[in-house]
């Protein structure tokens, strides 16, 4: 069944501008058709590339390597070794980005709870805010307006004292 670059746009959830975009760029397995008139015309077939390369951009391959790819397959038989390293080296890769994820929302989540601690004990003003006047203090060595280092990690529970307030204190 011919399709229009509208009806593939709509299905793909890609925009016609892209669509037309990843054709400029090679991106496509197949090259698209056009009719006579200058109307591109895909076919399911390019649904289903468009489905996985849109999965390779997303995981960050870059539009070289996804060239690349596309190459390499087109080719047909004899290199499929090749492809699976490619394969290969781009998961390696987002295996790494799911590990610092994983990192950073670990990190999220610790902040979120002692967040959520402070408002629950109604202590939200005692987290530590860099504008307010005697944060230098806070954050020192515990002289001056701000509390001693037992009373910081006191405030922000069982966790230790607030990343933040670390975080700053220490650049």
């Amino acid at each position: 069944m011919d399709l229009s670059i509208g009806e593939v746009a709509q299905r793909s959830g890609l925009s016609v501008h892209t669509l037309r975009f990843y054709e400029r760029e090679g991106l496509f397995a197949n090259p698209v058709r056009r009719l006579s008139n200058g109307r591109r015309i895909y076919h399911e077939a390019d649904l289903e590339w468009l489905a996985i390369c849109t999965k390779l951009r997303a995981s960050g391959m870059s539009l070289a390597t996804i060239r690349e790819y596309i190459e390499l397959a087109c080719q047909g038989p004899g290199n499929e070794r090749e492809r699976l390293e490619l394969l290969r080296r781009h998961e390696v890769q987002v295996e790494a980005q799911i590990r610092e994820l994983q990192e950073t929302l670990a990190v999220m989540r610790r902040k979120v709870r002692i967040y959520e601690d402070h408002l629950g004990r109604g202590e939200a003003d005692r987290l530590w805010n860099p504008s307010h006047p005697d944060a230098g203090a806070r954050a020192g060595t515990g002289t001056g307006t701000g509390t001693d280092p037992g009373a910081r990690a006191a405030e922000a529970g069982a966790a230790g004292a607030d990343e933040t307030e670390r975080e700053c204190r220490t650049s």
